[in-house]
Formats: C-alpha cells, structure tokens, sequence
C-alpha cells in the first residue's frame, strides 16, 4: 500500500484526533497541580520582598490560569488539522529590522520547555513519528506539526502571554509546568500509539533500519531525534534539575540529539576534521562561558581564545578602557596567601592527618583539631559535604575580598559554581566528592594564572577532573556507588600530588593526568577482577587479528605472480592466514609447530601445481595424508568446526584434482623454493604497526572468537556517519554506558582500547566482556543501543550549571 492509500490518510487524521483529545483532557489535570504548586509556594518561608512578590504572581495566577487553559485548549484543537503557526513580532512594520528581545527570550523558554518535555517522551515520540510517517507517506513531519514538542511549547507559551500572564509568573512556576506538560505530551504520545497498535500499524517499531543519511543535508534526520529545531543541541540525558539555561546557549536534548547532530557542515565542506555532537556542544558551552565574562568581565577572557585565523580572534581578547588588549591575570600576593590558607583549612577538614590510607572509604572521618591533631568526632560523609559546601561559601567571600581586581573576583565566583555542581552531583560517591573538594583551590589558582581555563575543554584541569568523575559517575547512584577501592586510593593520590605542587600550573595537572590514564590501564588489565580476564582475551583477539591480516597482505604479495590455482589461494589468504596467527599467538613465531603450519602452506602450494611426471605424482599421493592432517589441526586450532573443515578439504582437493590432470600451469623450481624460503622467514617481512593505522576493511569477522566470557558485536546499526565514527574515537577507558545487545540492558564500563583503538572492550559488572570494533561502536552509539552514564563532562555540565546561576544573577560576578 502506497503512502496516499484513503485508509491509511484516515488512520492517520484519527491518531491525530486522538492526540489533541488527550492533550485537551490533560490540560485540567496539569492546572489543578498548578493550583497546587501555587499554593505550597505560599507556604513557603521567604524573605518578605520574596514572599510579597510569591503573593503577587500566584495572585495573578490564580485570576488568569483559567483562561490560560481555556486557550490553550482551543488551541491545540486548532492546531492538530491546522498546525501551529509561527508567530515572530518585529520592531517594524514596513521595513525588516532586528527580531526584538521578547521575541528571542520567548523562543528560548519555548526550547527549553520542548527539552523537558522531550527528555521523557522521546522513545514514545519515536515510535509515533515512525507510524505517522508511515501512514502519511511523508519524509518527516513537518517544523510546525502539533507532533513535535518544540510546536507544542510554542503553542503553550503563546497562549500564556495572550491570557495576561508574564514571563515572572512563568519562572516562578517552572518546575511544576516542565514536569506537568512532560507528563501531558507522554500520555498524549502513549494513548496514540496504543491506538495505533490497536489498529495494526507497525505493533512493532524497528528503529534501526530507518536511520538514514541524506546526502548534502547539515544532519542525518533519524526516528530519534528529539526535534529538528535549532535550538536543540547536545545534552545529558541521565542528569537532572539542572535549571534553565542562559540566553544563547543552546539547550541540549539527550542522546537522541546527540545522534541527529552527525554530519557537521564545516566537515562536509572540507573545513577541517569532523567533530563529534559531544565535542561541538562542549565548545559551545565553553564559548558562551567567554561571552558571559566579556560582557560582564571586561579583561576577562583569555587572548587567542578565538580560533586561529578568524575575525573572532581580535574580538575574543578583551579591550581594557584604555583600548589596549589585556593581558593574562595575574596572583597577587594577598589572595595567593589567602588560597594556600583555605587549603589548609579544607585539607584537614576533608583528610585529617595522620589517617591511614584508604580510611576515607568508610562512612565516616574523624574530625582534628589543626592544633593538636587529636581525634575529637566521627562525621558522617553526608555531614562532611554539608559542611565543605557550607565552608565554600564562606572561603568565596573570604577570598573575594582578597581579591585586587574584578577578573580576579569573577574567577573565584566562577570556580566556586563549577565546584558547587560537582559536590551536588550525586552519582559520584561521597568518599569521592570529599577528595574532589580539595581540588577547588588547585584549580583556582591556575584560572587565575591561565584563564583559557575558561574558554577550552582541553585544559588537563579539567580533563583530570573529567577523567577521574567518568571512571566513578556509573548507574549506581547508592551511596558508596561501584567504586573500588584501588580508584578511591589513586583519586586520593592524584589530589594530593596536586596539593604538593600548588604553583606549578598546569604542569602538575597534565602529569598526573597521564598517571591517572597510566593507572587505569594498569587497573582493568591487572586489578579489576571484572575485566582482567576479558582484557586479557580481547589483547589476544588484537594480536590474532594483526598477524592474521598482516599474513594476509604478505601471502598476497608472494603469491601475486605465482600462478597458484584459486582454490589454493583462496584457503591461504582466507583460512591458513588466520591459521599462522592463532598458532604464532599461542606458541610464539618460532615455535616448531608455527614452522610446520609454514611447511604446510608450502608443500599446499607445490602440491597444487601441475604434475606431469609419474614420479610426481607418486610423491603428491605420499605427502597428501600427512598434509592434511597437519591442514585440519591447523584449522582445528583456528577454531574452525568439523563441518568447516570438511568443506575446506573438499575445496582443497578439486585444486589438487586440476593438479594432476596438468590443468594448471606449472611453477618453475627456483621460483618454488624462493617461495619455501620466504615462508620459512615470513614474520621478517611483517611490518611493525605498533604506532601505525590499521585498515578496518581488513578487519576479519570476530565472531569466531566468541566464547563464554566474551562476546563479540558482529551485528546491530545502521552504517555510522563520520561524526559518529569521530565519537566513537573519543571514548575514554573507564567510562560507563548502558547497553543494550542480545535481549540485555545492562551497564557497562569500558575497560580496555586497542592499540590502534580499532577494538574496544566493554566489560559488565558480573566479568562479561563485550568486543567492538570501532565501526560497530559508531553505529550501536548512532542507534542508540549504547548511551553513556553521562552525554557530556563533568566539568562542562558544571559550567552549564553555572551560566545558568549567572544568567539568573549575573551581578554575581562582580560581588
């Protein structure tokens, strides 16, 4: 049935009847929780300019709500045949001008509340999309389509404005409007779908065969996408409550934005190399960060912040009153003494002297008294947090005032909001954030003194913290969560390393960043009981394939001018190759039974040629049964099954056939006995690849090398883009992911990366490693079968968290 058949047009107009009736029905429902929200929010204690100010906005809700609801009922009802139209004012009438300020701020606040919705019905939204397209015969629904979370917010924002409310009252009740709209398009989603599969349409929706790429399109449009509007972008999909955002920072919109976001067109062009979703929103945040302290912080940013080379440069480096470009901060010395004694001060608080090693994985410290370092109390970790943050606040102000210039006072409000995300951030074990804690007066002091702190992802502060938040941010978010206890002890070494060397800048970051890399490393293959095995057979998996492809190469270019019958050349390059590296793995490349597998592939290559004399012939039916025992343990040794064996021995045997028939051609003896001798010494002409690329499209299938403790990914994905591939590639050692493979949603970790990151280890709390290659790892993260415990960094969700508390107070700063 074509995409215009009659019946399925009227399926579709009823699914969308069916749509707008449930969001009608759930308007009311939303309302009296905002009725009720209202209601608590007086109850509340406030200051009396905040209470006055609570009376006056729930007071004006409480006249104006129900008209709200009036409208926007009417309105979605409008909407489902007629769409939602796009209202822009304009400063101007006549003439095109600047779209004005309310109209952008109202565009924002419509994102941001398509991105709450979204963040809870993006698979219900999935799946409808999918039926309606079906039903409709259309590419895509449409930008304006009442479907779409972004046009539903649009119409609910509308409506608020026209029925006399404010954006005050809007702020005030945001919580409980995200969390009652999400929870209205969620049911609207679900009643329609569960219609539709009443009706028969697609009872079962198979995402992955329909992502798509579109060539010359900015982006790959795919089923799981969570809105096509530009202001979508990258955004954690398991952290909450972040708050809103600042003006012209894009929101993000969880993995399935992550995944739309494929084919930069910088790349597309040719402008450069192709950057991940992950990569670009980072930068992204980064660069609002420079916007905000530019505008706020004149002397701020750093010079050269802009890439190289474009007009932004100049502008990116900020212009004192003088009009001459500013300079690097520097540490003065009354806040350097300052910091070194809020060090002290946190030091002792978060690790007192004289405990032993890994004591801080207990559920306790004892509190010291900084004179006489005696025990005095136990204080439980949820109390040593509240304090550290109650603490903070009170070293922010003290450390302000230290301060000689606005750039520095604005650093210190900055490295106090990043740390404040942090210390709240509850999938990080509390033992964990203790030991973070002492890291915020480190990190200050090179903002200070190195303020690209600010406007790159790459500084190795904030990859170490990156880092070590990745290896403890898993699923577990119980207290204690999944970290051992030979993490927690290199984190506390890490920090302490730092502390010792507090004015070496970024020197002392970077290298114990690359200890901490160095560790895990050392941690998955030798230490963690869950990966060690697997680690293990996935190097063995590396080394089997390497030799077995670089056999491979050099058997094709013997053999290029040897007329050796197809049969014969085909079992070399396709099943002896793989022959030579199990048995070079197993038993070393000088080991008596890895000669005989060579002697074996010579005396098959002299076998099938042309025999004309008797003598020969005679000598061929000598050879022949100890050659093909030699050939099936060979094969046995691969893993080959019998069945296999067989079949390959058949094969083997018509080429011998054509061989005394003298039907093929005949291979001089100078030229044989080269041949003997270059297998005999074929590891020589193997080229070292150790710090080389390998070419994937060699890459055999792997799933021969399954077993009970490994499996390997041979299927599942649509071919990836390149900006998937690019994601794949910037995956760290340590990092946790959900994944879903075999009828299993489990979480794993990522233990262990080739050595040319072609293949990369997975491993499940129970000791399960799970093999991809990186093409295979691209494509599971495009589809979404494999999501990570965190869509962005630990640091970057943290300055996302503090543009959106400047953005609310940007006075702030300064103060």
């Amino acid at each position: 049935m074509s995409g215009t058949d009659p019946r399925r047009q009227a399926q579709a107009a009823q699914a969308r009847r069916v749509f707008s009736e449930a969001l009608v029905r759930g308007v009311a429902a939303a309302g009296a929780a905002l009725h009720e929200a209202g209601a608590q929010l007086l109850l509340q204690p406030a200051e009396h300019a905040v209470s006055v100010s609570r009376r006056d906005c729930v007071g004006l809700w409480q006249r104006r709500g129900v008209v709200w609801l009036s409208m926007l009922r009417d309105a979605v009802r409008s909407a489902s045949t007629q769409g939602v139209p796009d209202h822009v004012t304009v400063s101007g009438s006549a003439s095109l001008s600047l779209v004005d300020d309310d109209t952008i701020e109202r565009q924002i606040t419509a994102s941001r509340l398509a991105l709450a919705m979204m963040d809870k019905a993006t698979w219900e939204f999935n799946d409808l999309r999918t039926r309606m397209l079906l039903l409709e015969g259309h590419e895509d629904l449409a930008t304006n389509d009442l479907l779409r979370a972004q046009a539903l917010a649009r119409l609910v924002l509308d409506c608020w404005y026209a029925s006399g409310l404010t954006r005050t009252e809007w702020q005030l009740f945001l919580t409980p409007l995200h969390e009652e709209m999400s929870h209205l398009l969620l049911e609207a989603y679900h009643e329609t779908n569960d219609w539709l599969m009443q009706q028969g349409v697609l009872p079962e929706v198979d995402l992955r065969p329909y992502i798509r790429r579109t060539a010359g399109s900015r982006s790959t449009p795919t089923p799981v996408d969570a809105s096509q509007d530009p202001a979508f972008a990258p955004t954690t999909l398991y952290a909450r409550g972040m708050g809103a955002l600042p003006d012209g920072l894009p929101p993000s919109g969880g993995m399935a934005a992550l995944r739309d976001a494929q084919a930069p067109s910088a790349a597309a062009a040719g402008a450069g190399p192709v950057k991940s979703a992950v990569r670009s929103s980072a930068e992204q945040v980064m660069a609002q960060l420079q916007r905000v302290l530019n505008r706020q912080v004149p002397g701020m940013a750093p010079p050269g912040s802009a890439p190289q080379g474009s007009t932004a440069q100049a502008q990116a480096q900020p212009v004192d009153p003088r009009g001459e470009r500013a300079g690097p901060v520097t540490l003065t010395g009354r806040l350097h003494a300052a910091i070194n004694h809020a060090q002290e001060m946190l030091r002792h608080r978060a690790q007192p002297q004289g405990m032993p090693a890994g004591a801080g994985s207990t559920g306790g410290t004892a509190s010291v008294s900084p004179s006489s370092g005696a025990s005095v109390r136990e204080v439980p970790l949820p109390q040593q947090l509240e304090e550290l943050k109650a603490r903070n606040l009170a070293v922010k102000q003290v450390l302000k005032q230290a301060a000689d210039t606005p750039a520095e006072r604005a650093t210190i409000e900055v490295v106090a909001l990043l740390f404040q995300s942090i210390l709240t951030e509850e999938r990080i074990p509390a033992t964990v954030r203790v030991w973070f804690a002492r890291l915020q007066m480190p990190v200050l002091r090179v903002a200070i003194s190195e303020p690209d702190f600010f406007a790159t992802t790459d500084h190795p502060a904030r990859r170490l913290i990156d880092r070590m938040g990745a290896c403890v941010m898993g699923f577990n978010t119980s207290a204690g969560g999944d970290v051992s206890e030979a993490v927690e002890r290199e984190i506390k070494r890490v920090v302490q390393v730092v502390e010792a060397y507090p004015d070496t800048g970024r020197r002392v970051f970077q290298t114990v960043l690359t200890e901490f890399e160095k560790f895990l490393a050392h941690y998955f293959e030798q230490e963690n009981s869950a990966s060690i095995k697997g680690v293990s057979l996935a190097q063995q998996v590396e080394q089997r394939e390497t030799l077995a492809i670089q056999y491979t190469i050099e058997l094709r270019k013997m053999l290029n001018q040897v007329p050796v019958q197809d049969g014969v050349r085909d079992f070399l390059f396709q099943t002896w190759a793989d022959v030579l590296a199990v048995t070079a793995v197993r038993a070393g490349a000088q080991a008596d039974v890895t000669k005989q597998m060579k002697r074996a592939a010579a005396d098959l290559i002299w076998s099938a040629t042309a025999k004309v004399s008797r003598e020969e012939r005679a000598e061929v039916i000598r050879r022949l049964p100890p050659l093909l025992k030699v050939l099936r343990e060979g094969m046995g040794h691969a893993g080959l099954s019998a069945q296999k064996q067989d079949e390959q021995i058949r094969a083997l045997n018509n080429s011998l056939a054509a061989a005394f028939t003298a039907k093929t051609a005949t291979i001089p003896p100078d030229r044989l006995e080269e041949l003997m001798s270059q297998l005999e010494t074929l590891e020589a002409m193997l080229p070292d690849t150790a710090g080389g690329e390998l070419d994937e499209t060699l890459m055999r299938d792997l799933s021969t090398h399954e077993s009970e403790d490994l499996e390997v990914v041979a299927e599942g994905g649509a071919p990836p883009s390149a900006a998937m591939l690019a994601w794949a590639q910037e995956l760290q050692v340590g990092s946790w992911y959900m994944l879903d493979y075999r009828g299993r949603n489990e979480p794993v970790q990522l233990a262990w990366r080739g050595l040319r990151h072609h293949l990369i280890l997975f491993v499940t709390s129970k000791g399960r490693g799970v093999l991809f290659q990186q093409s295979r790892l691209a494509a599971f993260l495009q589809a979404g079968l494999l999501l990570p415990a965190q869509d962005e960094a630990l640091t970057v969700k943290a300055t996302r968290n503090a543009l959106a508390k400047l953005d609310a107070d940007p006075e702030r700063l300064l103060s």
